[in-house]
């Protein structure tokens, strides 16, 4: 990495005392990687197809690589965001510009037609409407933001993206009324997030100061709190940050489920912890989820060691943010 980029202390001090050395290197690679991150989108498929994406991409002179663990998502060849926005998909609402690590915690929540689902943290509204997409418009989503001028935002985004039928709460997350109770929940919490970090630098790094994280850490177990108390038995929650801090990651996981004694870890991890059980008795994988686990065992979405065992945190590098992953159900 080059010597004249200095990253936050709050990163340096991660990267010294929980990161193992040759993870510590692979995070100051990766940062360094991320000046050349490509441009990537996913195909709004409320509303199109990725192939009908694909061929017209193709006609705009535009080269595009489908993603092999998501293939409704591309990656664009030598081309940037402005010319992305002067096309009739992107006025149209058939394409959705958006991160690989961000398109990952929909594909393992993997959102079920009919089921009622919460966004706790939603707007602008690319995991919302990956998350409709998903359960192919037949979920029941409540969507919650805080801010009246995001919420609009999301608004106008959930219209432009097809997405029908979206409960919009403008409200704070944390204290959403326990009268409400949801199969799934989507907590992309906010974060630091010292995995989006690009060079140069400048204002995104100075902003991730010891303050902001303690901030941002009282938000996050506030909000693991309540999405785990309105989380129906059986339910399933993904938590998810787009930072490589464990103070925001796995010590957070780790809090909430000492206190939910009745939520336990959902490994993200092709063997199930039900492996001994007759094979009728282990629930199937979602098709989605396992796309994804099996991209992590093969190294095409790379990944840090974790303190706890379960949860996936990627390693930025040229193609991938940082990111922070973990999925949690309620007992029966």
């Amino acid at each position: 990495m080059d010597d004249t980029i200095t990253l936050p202390a709050i990163l340096e001090a991660a990267l010294a005392q929980t990161l193992c050395p040759e993870d510590a290197k692979r995070v100051r690679a990766g940062i360094a990687d991320a000046e050349e991150r490509p441009v990537t989108l996913r195909a709004n498929t409320l509303l199109t197809s990725a192939d009908e994406v694909e061929a017209a991409l193709a006609d705009a002179g535009i080269r595009a690589t489908r993603v092999p663990w998501y293939t409704d998502a591309f990656v664009l060849d030598e081309v940037r965001e402005r010319a992305v926005w002067d096309l009739s998909l992107y006025q149209e609402g058939k394409i959705y510009l958006q991160s690989l690590s961000s398109l990952l915690p929909p594909l393992v929540l993997a959102p079920r037609p009919g089921a009622d689902i919460l966004d706790m943290c939603a707007a602008p509204g690319g995991k919302t409407s990956e998350l409709a997409a998903l359960a192919e418009g037949a979920a029941h989503i409540t969507a919650c933001e805080m801010k009246a001028p995001r919420a609009e935002k999301l608004r106008y985004n959930m219209e432009k993206l097809g997405v029908r039928g979206l409960n919009l709460m403008v409200c704070d997350a944390r204290r959403l009324d326990t009268f409400f109770s949801f199969d799934q929940i989507l907590l992309d919490a906010p974060c630091t997030g010292t995995g989006t970090l690009q060079p140069p630098l400048g204002k995104s790094a100075e902003r991730m100061t010891e303050k902001l994280l303690e901030k941002v850490m009282r938000s996050q177990r506030a909000l693991l709190d309540r999405a785990l108390t309105v989380l129906k038995p059986g339910g399933e929650l993904v938590y998810s940050t787009c930072s490589v801090l464990p103070q925001e990651n796995e010590e957070q996981i780790a809090t909430a489920l000492k206190k939910h004694r009745d939520c336990t870890l959902v490994p993200l991890t092709l063997t199930s912890a039900g492996e001994d059980l007759d094979e009728a008795e282990v629930p199937a994988m979602p098709a989605s989820m396992q796309r994804v686990l099996e991209a992590v065992e093969a190294g095409d979405i790379p990944t840090l060691h974790s303190s706890l065992t379960g949860v996936v945190t990627v390693c930025p590098t040229r193609l991938f943010e940082g990111f922070f992953m973990a999925k949690i159900k309620k007992e029966r």
